[in-house]
């Protein structure tokens, strides 16, 4: 996201919610960015300087919208966020008060052998979350306050296998996928989507792998199939595009063995990207959120029955909180001194 973009939507938002909070300055703020991680040297650039010169800010996080999407989930407890939505990304961290359980060789990502433990969790999407811990009172007093809401409930975090695939983070956090629709973001919205309209246009040609209800499915929405690459391959909004469709293949799921077949092939990459991240601790869960898992039963199903397979013993559970609720989580924590997520140069710094 461009700074300016940003700072022009974030910063009246920020006065108007402090007028009403009464709050007289901000004592920490945490900024949660899609784009942070791999394009994000613009706002850690310029955004401290900002808020500062804004709102005499010195306590700043910026964050990857992944690295919300984990604190809104399971705030400091150890484990993993499988974040799902127009793609997926899955991301596991170990706070800096946590230690790895007997037996591993490389701290709580030690290895032990598939199948030991379990979690990850996604964050998708764009956009910005502003969290901030606001100075009330001369007295030290604090008032929490952010466009979210809540607080999220606490969670306890899992223990897992090292993957070669996995890509190893500095500072305690583990990334799997997340890459886009072109390279992976494997079982997310777009992947569903995309794998639907396939199965359409196979119907449509009369080849092996076709779907008549979920080409059905194609026309109420797109029109005719024959027009539907002149319609996507010139837009700019693919991903989305693609993803719109991912609904149509949980509608077909419960009679179409096709979109059963691609929900079933979804969860296991869904599950994959959730064993490659979660630490090996004594305890695990397994946090889902995102949009692309209000599809319910049709999609839950598979995931659960994979995580089951691969993560046994594992809890899986629905988020604490939202991305926007993990910002305002890691602005509390830093206006105390208590912030315990991983420091990271892409995914999570404090300036």
């Amino acid at each position: 996201m461009d700074a300016d973009a940003l700072l022009a939507r974030v910063l009246p938002a920020a006065r108007e919610l402090l007028r009403e909070a009464g709050a007289r300055r901000l004592g920490a703020v945490c900024v949660g960015a899609a784009g942070m991680a791999t394009l994000g040297d613009d706002l850690r650039a310029r955004l401290p300087d900002a808020f500062a010169d804004a709102f005499g800010v010195r306590r700043l996080a910026l964050a990857a919208d992944a690295v919300t999407a984990y604190a809104g989930a399971l705030g400091q407890r150890p484990g993993a966020v499988v974040a799902a939505g127009t793609g997926l990304i899955a991301l596991g961290a170990v706070p800096e008060d946590r230690t790895a359980r007997r037996g591993g060789t490389d701290g709580a990502y030690g290895t032990e052998g598939r199948g030991a433990g379990g979690g990850g969790g996604v964050a998708a999407g764009g956009g910005a979350g502003i969290g901030w811990a606001a100075d009330r009172t001369a007295d030290g007093l604090t008032a929490d306050r952010t466009t979210g809401g809540r607080t999220p409930d606490r969670l306890t975090g899992g223990r897992t296998t090292d993957r070669p695939t996995t890509d190893r983070l500095p500072g305690g956090w583990r990334r799997a996928d997340g890459w886009g629709h072109l390279l992976g973001d494997c079982g997310g919205g777009a992947w569903i989507g995309r794998a639907g309209l396939e199965a359409a246009m196979r119907a449509h040609d009369g080849r092996d792998g076709g779907s008549k209800p979920l080409l059905a499915r194609l026309e109420a929405v797109f029109g005719p199939a024959a027009e539907l690459p002149g319609k996507l391959y010139p837009r700019p909004d693919r991903p989305a595009v693609l993803a719109s469709f991912a609904p149509e293949v949980g509608r077909c799921a419960a009679e179409d063995p096709v979109a059963e077949g691609i929900l079933r092939d979804a969860a296991r990459h869904i599950a994959e990207a959730a064993e490659a991240v979660c630490p090996r601790l004594e305890s695990s869960v397994v946090a889902l959120t995102g949009g692309l898992f209000r599809m319910g039963a049709p999609l839950l199903t598979p995931v659960r029955e994979e995580l089951a397979a691969r993560l046994p013993g594992t809890r899986v559970t629905e988020a604490a909180g939202d991305p926007l609720d993990g910002a305002l989580c890691v602005a509390a924590a830093l206006a105390t001194d208590e912030l315990r997520l991983p420091r990271d140069p892409g995914l999570l710094t404090v300036v």
